[in-house]
């Protein structure tokens, strides 16, 4: 039985290379750098924004500058080392299993990021072994890819932005803090050969930093990473330290922690390097499907449950990378509201230590990989796809319920009042005593009942008895109300006391204003008619001063600073604020009448007596409290009386107020002067009886309800700051969703103008070639010196060659002139116009011999113009100078006229033979007269085959030898005639050559002939 054979893994690196408006000259850079003695061992990927109905020349153009082959790529085409693909237009590309994969774009033009794409693609498939490349380009493609890469352990390079045409692809991917190398491209290609040779050879093992030995260098490393940063990750797990250092340490080429830790020492940007490594999350949208079905039946119903309408949902998710789980339970929110029509309010607070991710998770950008995360009807609900690359993008109403801020949860303050806190795999990555810190942490930050969701991986560890367990397999806890055995945290957060009350103007917001304002004049003057006071001052719940009716001047003063709204707390004199501000605020909580007798105000410089009395005024006129207790609104108004108080006769009444020095009354109680006054000893007895020590608890009680007060004031001032911060981020938000929208239509502009610069790159190559091969082609035809003419099919003149004019009174304007208004210098020809439309007509090429004035001739040949695609698009006219082969041609006739004639009067027999082939090629007459033999007897027949001649060479090899003299004679020999008659002749045979060719030629001259 045999076995199946499998393909095997890719054993070589696989290097993406991205880049956009001006990649043509970086990619000629990168390959032009490759070593021409040997190959880089590696396959090579190159993506580019290319326009969609524009086919590419960037393949041949490449081919120009590599050894390697070069391919457009194919779908299904395997990937093998040494070789070099090409993205085709109008295609997004992948990477998987060693095959690309082409599919049809799904994003419209201008949205598609093909390089986040295949990327994303290469670091799924190929892990460690990914590496990629960013060169010039305008926008942001290629830097979420990037992520995707080196959060798999791969390698990232970005050209170096002055060396770019347009550097903002490059930079994108610099900010990130995760490209390993920075340089031009022509550099590249040692440091990535060097690169792969070290982190993937097999016999190259790097230390690992675990040995006791290395603990003491850990701790340094440790210490340079929080003097950098200011975090501190020396509690995290050793484990995740020691892979990112390791991972730093390939980059580098470096094989031992000291010699990695020395090079941190030198190397401050490293620290930086690998503090961004520390950083590199792994999350993805509904990580452990299961889990968040648990959150979902379990929890979120109860966060809504018991909760008034309108209210808000706090939640909280620390360490949330690029913000997939916060949005994870953001969906789950918005489909139980929307499902059970409810109008709550939530906020979800998500933060992490990563600038970067954040800034990733406030745009809500995420490659078109989470489809296989989501399902069909989430993604469709929730997401708008850009691209199929990196291509889909929450929207805005769940956005809106994020807020994303940078925090360090080891030493910022955290969050509070929580509905619910989801940290999940964060925990795994700290140690245990860290974790011991963080848990009581969240035990704070939740509200009585809250709710704990961490991963699979985590616990509460020894704090069971702060959190209750919803569900043991998904980590779901509750946060436990009885905190009286709970110890202040070693982050230096006490535990509060979940059975405080809250105070009456925390559960109670402060109704606003009625919309419709009334007449205060009217309002104030029927309650001073109804209660009968003589001064009075209507005042809102805050103090703030609505209409005065009457004097006020002896016991208020205006408040110092800029002038604005006058507030009767602010303007009390001596001896009024602490009473005013205690009873004004009874009157709020209670909604009754407050009456503060005995008040002694200071006006100047000494006290009077005064009786405070505050009123509440209901909304309506007519309103009562027994219909406030019915259900009315509170009321939004007190009118506040201050009057004179009028001593009565007999032991109580007060004394004038000469009798206490005014420098004496300043700081002491009402009470206790009164007291004093009426000459109560202090020494008494029985003190809790008398006068003194009654009021002594009054003065007490007063102080404290007046402390109350204020606590309850700033409370109250706190709550509105926190409303009015809440409102700004809600607006901040806004501006910035409108923010990213106009960002988004400023990418996608970059996007079509990155595929029409490198369209104007590549055609900018195109017409430098052109534009050499047309100056070649100017050349050859001047150099020619054969007067060319270019007739379109219109029968327009398209233009000429500068040998032309000399034929062809032509200029430079008459381009574009059709032939038949041209005058031409020929004699006795005036058919050119209707030379060339026949050709046109028939596409038979026309040949003629002309003459010009200047009686020079030429060979005119009329032939049609056929395009690359065989395509006739006019007629081409050339001249052909033959002046002087025409003189030579007539010279050589006259000249073979005369020794034509003597060949033919001469009275000596002549035979012309070719000296290479024997092979007889002329006869004078007289030679047939001599040898009675006709002229056809000897014409192209060799020398050796006629009888007559047998004499001379009877063979072929007689024949050579007489022809390797160019001198022979024969004197005296015996021929005979074709009759048979005798005859002595002399022979002379002279070799001669004309051009390549050989001749003999053989004079045969008669001396007797014999008598029979």
């Amino acid at each position: 039985m045999t076995e199946k054979k499998t393909a095997g893994p890719v054993t070589f690196p696989i290097v993406g290379i991205g880049a956009s408006a001006g990649g043509l000259a970086a990619f000629e850079a990168f390959f032009s750098g490759m070593p021409a003695e040997r190959d880089p061992g590696m396959a090579f990927v190159l993506v580019q924004h290319l326009a969609p109905d524009h086919k590419s020349l960037l393949t041949d153009l490449i081919r120009r500058c590599t050894r390697m082959q070069v391919h457009e790529a194919e779908d299904g085409m395997q990937v093998k080392v040494n070789c070099t693909y090409i993205i085709p237009p109008n295609r997004d590309m992948t990477y998987a299993n060693g095959r690309l994969q082409l599919l049809a774009p799904l994003a419209p033009r201008g949205q598609r990021l093909p390089i986040d794409f295949f990327f994303s693609s290469l670091a799924r498939d190929q892990r460690a072994k990914a590496i990629c490349i960013i060169l010039s380009g305008s926008g942001s493609d290629g830097t979420q890819g990037l992520r995707a890469i080196k959060a798999e352990g791969g390698m990232a390079m970005a050209q170096h932005p002055e060396s770019t045409e347009y550097d903002s692809m490059p930079r994108s991917a610099l900010a990130t803090g995760l490209v390993d190398y920075e340089l031009p491209p022509a550099e590249m290609p040692a440091q990535l050969i060097a690169y792969a040779a070290h982190a993937f050879d097999p016999d190259i093992r790097i230390e690992k930093p675990g040995a006791p030995k290395a603990e003491s260098t850990l701790k340094k490393i440790h210490d340079m990473l929080r003097s950098m940063s200011g975090h501190d990750f020396s509690e995290y797990k050793p484990n995740t330290i020691h892979r990112r250092i390791e991972r730093r340490m390939s980059v580098h080429q470096i094989d031992t922690l000291d010699g990695y830790a020395a090079f941190l020492q030198k190397k401050p940007d490293e620290v930086e390097a690998l503090f961004r490594d520390m950083l590199i999350g792994v999350t993805n949208f509904f990580r452990d499907p299961e889990a968040f079905q648990a959150l979902a039946g379990e929890v979120i119903p109860k966060l809504f449950s018991g909760k008034s309408a309108g209210s808000t949902v706090r939640i909280w998710v620390p360490g949330c990378s690029t913000g997939e789980e916060a949005y994870s339970i953001a969906m789950l929110l918005r489909e139980y509201l929307d499902d059970m029509h409810h109008s709550h309010k939530v906020q979800v607070f998500a933060t992490d230590l990563d600038r970067q991710s954040i800034a990733i998770a406030r745009s809500g950008e995420y490659p078109a990989g989470i489809a296989a995360d989501l399902t069909p009807e989430r993604l469709t609900r929730f997401f708008t796809q850009i691209a199929e690359k990196g291509s889909y993008r929450i929207n805005k109403p769940i956005r809106d319920m994020l807020v994303f801020s940078e925090q360090d949860i080891i030493k910022d303050p955290p969050f509070s009042k929580m509905d619910l806190i989801s940290c999940r795999n964060l925990l795994i990555y700290m140690g245990a005593d860290l974790q011991k810190r963080l848990i009581p942490l969240f035990h704070y930050a939740l509200q009585p009942g809250g709710f704990l969701f961490l991963g699979t991986s985590e616990t509460t560890g020894e704090f069971n008895a702060l959190f209750s367990v919803l569900d043991r397999k998904w980590k779901l806890y509750q946060r436990k109300h009885d905190l009286s055995n709970v110890r202040r945290s070693s982050t230096g957060v006490s535990a509060i006391n979940d059975n405080y009350p809250e105070t009456h103007s925390a559960k109670r917001s402060v109704p606003a204003d009625n919309p419709v304002k009334p007449n205060l004049r009217e309002v104030t003057e029927q309650a001073l008619l109804r209660f009968t006071a003589p001064t009075g001052i209507l005042v809102n719940p805050k103090g703030d001063i609505l209409y005065q009716h009457g004097r006020a001047g002896m016991f208020l003063e205006p408040a110092p600073g800029e002038p604005g709204v006058s507030n009767i707390l602010k303007m009390a004199r001596e001896g009024l604020h602490r009473e005013l501000t205690t009873a004004l605020h009874q009157s709020v909580l209670s909604e009754k009448k407050v009456c503060i007798p005995n008040l002694r105000i200071r006006t100047n410089g000494h006290f009077t007596p005064f009786v405070l009395t505050i009123y509440p005024i209901p909304g309506q006129s007519d309103a009562s409290t027994e219909n406030r207790n019915q259900g009315a609104p509170p009321p939004s108004m007190y009118l506040i009386v201050i009057e004179e108080s009028i001593p009565a006769s007999g032991s109580g009444a007060i004394r004038p107020q000469q009798d206490i020095p005014a420098g004496m009354g300043e700081g002491i109680p009402s009470c206790i002067r009164q007291s004093a006054q009426s000459g109560t000893n202090a020494d008494s007895p029985e003190p809790e009886s008398t006068p003194l020590v009654e009021a002594l608890r009054k003065e007490l009680k007063a102080k404290e309800d007046y402390l109350q007060a204020t606590q309850e004031e700033l409370e109250t001032t706190g709550e509105e700051l926190k409303s009015s911060n809440e409102e700004m981020q809600s607006v901040n938000e806004e501006l910035q969703s409108t923010n990213e929208e106009l960002e988004t239509s400023k990418e996608e502009l970059q996007s079509i103008n990155e595929e029409l610069a490198t369209v104007n790159s590549e055609l900018q190559t195109k017409v430098t070639d052109l534009s050499s091969a047309n100056n070649d082609m100017n050349n050859l035809l001047a150099g020619t010196g054969i007067a060319t003419v270019f007739v379109g099919p219109g029968m327009h003149i398209l233009r000429f060659t500068p040998t032309a004019r000399s034929i062809i009174n032509l200029i430079q304007s008459d381009i574009g002139r059709p032939v038949s208004h041209i005058v031409t210098k020929l004699v006795g020809y005036d058919r050119l116009a209707l030379d060339i439309q026949s050709v046109l007509d028939t596409l038979v090429p026309v040949e003629i011999n002309v003459r010009t004035e200047e009686e020079r001739c030429y060979t005119m040949r009329i032939q049609p113009y056929r395009t690359v695609e065989n395509v006739v698009a006019g007629a081409v006219v050339t001249f052909v100078d033959i002046t002087e082969m025409k003189r030579t041609w007539e010279s050589l006739q006259v000249s073979e006229t005369r020794y034509r004639k003597l060949f033919e009067a001469v009275k000596e027999g002549i035979l012309v033979v070719d000296a290479d082939t024997g092979t007889i090629s002329d006869v004078n007459p007289y030679l047939t007269i001599l040898s009675g033999y006709a002229r056809d007897y000897f014409m192209d027949r060799t020398f050796w085959t006629i009888e007559w001649l047998n004499g001379i060479a009877a063979d072929s090899e007689s024949f050579v030898m007489l022809c390797e003299k160019s001198y022979h004679r024969f004197e005296n020999l015996a021929m005979k005639t074709e009759d048979g008659l005798p005859m002595t002749v002399e022979f002379v045979s002279n070799v001669h050559s004309v051009g390549a060719h050989r001749f003999m030629q053989c004079n045969i001259r008669r001396i007797a002939t014999e008598k029979t």
